[in-house]
């Protein structure tokens, strides 16, 4: 074992010591140096915080593919072609062997699926982009090792799960789903147990009171880590700790377990970020900030569904009010916002809880219904159920089926202009990047609501539609990547530069970001309507996105935005120095104009 650090072991200590028994710290603490060791080779490209450069991009490993060639190995050369000027990160969605749920009931943590590639393919895209690896560490395969040796009773897996009695009381539990918490299952003597299923009957949950399986994930993240993730997505991370009696979400320990993942993650491989994922009711949500030493991005699951909300009603209030509370939440300098609109999953509905009523969420699931999409509910714990997400495609969301192409590409580069905007590290969809639409085939063959949005494409009809100039895709792709140029260039677009959120009436939704350091400022204005709108601001500048010159008026067409900068006067690109000396000068002027007109200049002279 290398040389200790006695702030990273009291580190552990305090933190273990609120989750586990006192006889269980010593043995954890030891056996975590241990990994530590193990896992300490590992370094990313760099170790800096994200900046305005730092675009993700979101997609599944296989959704671009071509004859005789690994997934991931296309999905590498793709993005060198197309993607390098705009995106700085990837996101790969579960990549490891799974029995369902597209990935999220992963049969071994370790490997990466066959059918996708290797470990060396992942190697090869790290070489290129920084990578974000999901960890879908609450639940596990029921065809997993660790579930077959629980089964069969093998030391080595007792106590990986939770066993429950069906006969007690599991109202508080709050529940994603409208699916059964708990399963039966057969064990190999014969006897019969129920064991905690949050999500479906082939997503098991882990127990993490056994210290072995804390143990267990923590060599999972710093394989991870190790391996190219510099981003580690924690999904569903808010139900690892379940306690009989409460609603078995946010409970501390969970809070606990992730502020010591990452305080391994900064002292064994530093730069690693953990992003959380939490789809719940936004103050819930941002909870897992901590106090600036637990997660260091937080899923803005209040963005999409309250744009969709915009931009369905063409009325901005809902949204701006909520927008207007950011800044006094993400204040650390080293935690932000992780930004997005659209995902592999659909769009959330439970974040709206506290800026939305039922009316309006009913109002919501109607619309995408009307657009062929699907509405998934959750238990209530009462005998009822409630929409918990919306499945569509997102452009399809926020468009019409006869809307034209021209308009389509106005109305949904307007909602994804917001997404760049925004205070915090923006995350594209592939499926939004690429101008996609329902996948109503996919859905119906697979009988599954979420593959509407989870399209699978092949590369040679993929790029010859990005190469036709007026096809939805090009117009689509090329609007975002200059979109992302612009965004990329200007460092009032930084997660560490401010943001202010202002009225300019229901139809416009208005946000000004700048960065004091360069004192470069920008404000965004987007027409979320259709019909023309006109505004005033006091100031001076040159919208980025048309051109054009803002002289304190503006008309905006339906669905257009713009992104004015400001115009700098000249005591504003002066230093605190200059602006000093510059203030003495004039003081010094005026003191000797005065003394000139009361003639007591001539009299100090003689």
């Amino acid at each position: 074992m290398g040389a200790v650090n006695p702030e990273f072991v009291l580190r552990l200590e305090s933190l273990l010591s609120r989750v586990y028994p006192k006889e269980h710290i010593g043995d954890l603490i030891k056996k975590i140096l241990r990994l530590s060791d193990k896992w300490r080779h590992g370094a990313h490209r760099s170790s800096e915080w994200v900046d305005g450069t730092n675009v993700y991009l979101i997609t599944y490993g296989d959704t671009i593919s071509q004859p005789d060639q690994a997934p991931l190995a296309t999905l590498n050369n793709f993005a060198q072609k197309h993607l390098k000027e705009s995106i700085s990160d990837i996101h790969i969605l579960p990549m490891y062997p799974y029995s369902s749920d597209d990935g999220f009931s992963v049969i071994d943590y370790r490997r990466i699926d066959e059918h996708l590639g290797s470990w060396s393919d992942i190697q090869q895209l790290s070489s290129h982009f920084n990578m974000m690896f999901d960890c879908v560490i609450n639940h596990i395969s029921r065809s997993s090792a660790w579930l077959k040796g629980y089964i069969n009773d093998e030391p080595e897996y007792r106590d990986y799960f939770i066993e429950a009695k069906p006969e007690l009381d599991y109202s508080r539990v709050v529940r994603p789903r409208a699916s059964p918490l708990l399963t039966p299952f057969i064990k190999a003597d014969g006897d019969q147990l129920y064991l905690w299923t949050t999500f479906s009957e082939d997503q098991i949950d882990i127990n993490f009171k056994n210290p072995k399986v804390l143990l267990e994930s923590i060599d999972v993240l710093l394989q991870y880590a190790a391996s190219g993730g510099q981003s580690i997505r924690l999904d569903a991370i808010g139900y690892i700790w379940k306690e009989m009696g409460t609603t078995c979400i946010h409970r501390p320990q969970a809070h606990n377990i992730i502020k010591l993942w990452r305080t391994i993650l900064d002292e064994v491989i530093p730069g690693t970020r953990i992003i959380t994922e939490t789809n719940v009711p936004h103050h819930e949500n941002i909870s897992y900030f901590g106090e600036g030493d637990e997660a260091h991005m937080v899923y803005q699951f209040a963005l999409p569904p309250l744009t969709l909300h915009a931009f369905l009603r063409e009325d901005t209030r809902k949204l701006t009010q909520w927008a207007q509370g950011l800044n006094a939440e993400a204040h650390y300098p080293k935690t932000t916002y992780f930004n997005f609109l659209s995902s592999h999953d659909g769009i959330g509905l439970r974040p709206t809880e506290t800026f939305l009523d039922d009316d309006e969420r009913k109002y919501m699931a109607q619309e995408t219904q009307r657009k062929e999409g699907r509405v998934s509910y959750k238990d209530n714990g009462d005998g009822t159920h409630s929409p918990y997400e919306l499945n569509i495609n997102y452009l399809s969301a926020i468009t019409e089926a006869n809307d034209s192409t021209e308009l389509k590409t106005r109305k949904f580069l307007a909602a994804q202009a917001l997404l760049l905007s925004f205070l915090g590290v923006p995350a594209l969809y592939i499926h939004s990047l690429l101008g996609s639409e329902n996948d109503l085939d996919g859905m119906h063959q697979s009988g599954i609501s979420r593959r509407i949005n989870r399209k699978k494409l092949k590369l040679d009809e993929l790029e010859k539609e990005l190469d036709t100039t007026g096809s939805l895709r090009s117009e689509v792709f090329n609007g975002l990547k200059k979109l992302i140029a612009i965004r990329r260039s200007r460092p009032a677009f930084s997660p560490q530069a401010g943001q202010r959120v202002f009225e300019l009436g229901d139809k416009l939704f208005a946000i000004e970001r700048f960065d004091p350091k360069t004192d470069n400022r920008i404000s965004c204005i987007s027409n979320i309507s259709s019909q023309p709108q006109t505004f005033k601001l006091s100031i001076e500048g040159q919208d980025l996105i048309g051109g054009e010159t803002f002289t304190g008026q503006m008309r905006l067409q339906p669905w257009q935005v713009v992104w004015i900068e400001h115009k700098q006067k000249e005591p504003e690109r002066m230093s605190g120095m200059r602006r000093w000396r510059r203030k003495v000068m004039i003081s010094l002027k005026r003191s000797k104009a005065n003394r000139l007109l009361k003639g007591k200049w001539g009299k100090a002279k003689r």
